[in-house]
């Protein structure tokens, strides 16, 4: 498994419903992608956003990196939606797992 986390805070005057329209496109496109594992978004009280998107391996999220209607909305992000933010990859060096039914 190869994650994605990127954590961002939006600019305080983007176009909330084009910047909804675009991230509910790139999450289909993303899930059309071969070796896409899943995605999920989390935004914390003070506005922070950790958005976490998981790969069968580094070389499928590279791909999905190079997709040309991604890479045009992350020229968007950048010029019209976020303030900052922060890219982390890899793939993770340990992993616990506790499921209850599996007991």
């Amino acid at each position: 498994m190869f994650l994605v986390v990127f954590r961002n805070r939006k600019r305080a005057d983007i176009d909330t419903s084009a910047y909804a329209r675009d991230a509910d496109a790139m999450a289909q496109l993303a899930a059309e992608q071969p070796g896409y594992l899943g995605f999920k978004s989390y935004t914390a009280d003070d506005g922070e956003v950790i958005a976490l998107s998981e790969w069968a391996d580094e070389a499928a999220a590279l791909a999905w990196r190079r997709v040309a209607h991604h890479a045009e909305i992350q020229g968007k992000g950048r010029a019209e939606y976020y303030e900052s933010y922060t890219l982390f990859a890899g793939t993770p060096t340990r992993v616990h797992h506790f499921n209850r039914d599996e007991r």
